[in-house]
């Protein structure tokens, strides 16, 4: 590889690569030494005496078996999460999904007639302040002040 300087180097600028890049074809290397002008070495890289190397990039086959196990629900505890709750689920969000069950919670039982129009409207009102923390707390709350209807 003595001598071949000077090729690597405008072999490199044609190439538009890195000269450790640079791979000469080892039956050729004469050839290549006689080359002197931009031109010799355009025509050598034509017929393939002169070629890059692959660039090495960076695996992604763990990365996709990351993600592959974090769309089953893994990878996702305590430790791997940053920020606050209310960063990974917005509070709208949850208020939504909260005051969503319990509108559909009093609309059945009212439907049902477990509860008359009256106190359907009192919790209703309840639940829309946020006075609710979930079905659950309605039901205690509906047993503890005896609103159930019999029947």
């Amino acid at each position: 590889m003595k001598g071949l300087k000077f090729q690597k180097r405008i072999a490199s600028s044609l190439l538009k690569g890195s000269r450790k890049r640079v791979k000469f074809d080892s039956d050729r290397l004469e050839e290549i030494k006689e080359s002197i002008t931009r031109g010799d070495i355009r025509s050598l890289v034509g017929s393939g005496a002169i070629a890059l190397n692959q660039k090495k990039g960076v695996s992604r086959a763990r990365a996709k078996l990351r993600q592959i196990q974090k769309t089953k629900g893994l990878r996702k505890g305590p430790g791997k999460r940053k920020g606050k709750a209310t960063a990974r689920t917005p509070r709208k969000e949850n208020w939504i999904k909260k005051i969503r069950s319990q509108r559909n919670f009093i609309g059945e039982l009212k439907k049902s007639g477990l509860i008359s129009s009256k106190t359907y409207r009192d919790i209703y009102s309840k639940s829309k302040g946020g006075f609710f923390r979930s079905k659950r707390h309605i039901k205690l709350y509906l047993n503890e002040n005896k609103l159930f209807l019999e029947k």
